[in-house]
């Protein structure tokens, strides 16, 4: 079985922080997300590749293992790789080769085999958030009996879904035990937002649990988020900006136009009220979108208007 990198394949150090692993995570899943590149095989491919890494380096019992391993995997490397290959069997549980072992249902299996046969060989039995689900206890082969039954973390799964279909409320569709599901993200979610599907999970006891999608929205090229206010650059030319006028300003709905008085000053602030992401419990209430003026300095001067710039210097003394 191949070894994965998570870190490489997120491009940051094995020492990285939560927020450095997130922001490497954000910034690779916009450029590879599938809405930019439709009907792209290999960007699906990497789409898939960075999810997976970034749902065991984003969770701290995931990472703490993978970094267990990595290290083994390392040492036997340094020893020249011994033949026989890497004794993965150790890793295939959560208990090293010859204890208790403790076998696991895996998440890749409730979604379709999203996840590599490495990531459901070494965290099957975590699934998306490092839970430990019913399972059966061996101790050298043999079976002891149930577990007696414990608190559980949530079933989680990363979702990602762009500022747009934040903004309008979007569907997506989910394969889980072999059940083709609706699920309905409600407009205004934002990172972090979760999404509860009841009784989604079924074990093959007949058991249901819940299943809870964990919303990650990208990063937009045009608008920066905070909280439910939006905040977005406009270019206006000097003369605009000196003797005031109109700019056309992008939002969420739709291009507006905004007036610019004479005399606009440079990161100027202009608030456009209700035109920010709507609130997730109030979709009807929305936030505002604020403009920051950026004045365009003209590069090149005819003759006739670098007299009349000269002219207007003059006055101004």
């Amino acid at each position: 079985m191949e070894y994965k990198d998570y870190y490489k394949i997120l491009g940051v150090d094995r020492k990285a922080t939560d927020n450095e692993i997130r922001k490497a995570y954000r910034k690779l899943a916009l450029k590879y997300h599938p809405d930019r590149n439709p009907n792209d095989p290999k960007a699906e491919e990497k789409f898939k590749e960075i999810n997976e890494a970034n749902q065991v380096l984003s969770d701290p019992q995931k990472r703490s293992r993978y970094d267990q391993l990595g290290t083994s995997y390392n040492e036997w490397q340094q020893r020249g790789a011994p033949a026989g290959g890497f004794n993965w069997d150790e890793w295939f549980t959560n208990q090293p080769s010859g204890g208790t072992r403790v076998e696991y249902g895996s998440l890749d299996d409730l979604f379709g085999g999203d996840f590599s046969d490495f990531f459901r060989s070494i965290f099957g039995g975590m699934g998306g958030s490092g839970r430990m689900g019913n399972s059966r206890t061996t101790t050298q082969g043999r079976r002891v009996g149930q577990r007696s039954p414990v608190e559980r973390a949530p079933i989680e799964q990363p979702l990602t879904i762009s500022l747009t279909e934040a903004y309008q409320g979007t569907m997506r569709r989910l394969e889980v035990n072999d059940r083709h599901l609706e699920v309905k993200i409600p407009a205004g979610s934002h990172t972090g937002t979760k999404v509860r599907i009841p009784n989604a999970v079924v074990h093959p006891q007949g058991q249901t649990e819940d299943l809870y999608l964990v919303i990650e929205v990208t990063d937009d090229p045009h608008f920066e988020r905070k909280k439910d206010d939006l905040y977005t650059n406009v270019s206006v030319d000097l003369f605009t900006a000196v003797l005031g006028g109109e700019v056309t300003v992008p939002t969420l709905t739709g291009n507006v136009v905004l007036k610019i008085p004479a005399g606009t000053q440079p990161d100027q602030l202009f608030r456009l009220s209700g035109k920010g992401m709507p609130h997730i419990k109030d979709p009807k209430n929305c936030g505002d979108l604020f403009v920051h003026i950026k004045i365009q300095i003209p590069k090149k001067l005819t003759a006739q208007q670098k007299d009349l710039f000269k002219q207007l210097a003059g006055l101004a003394d």
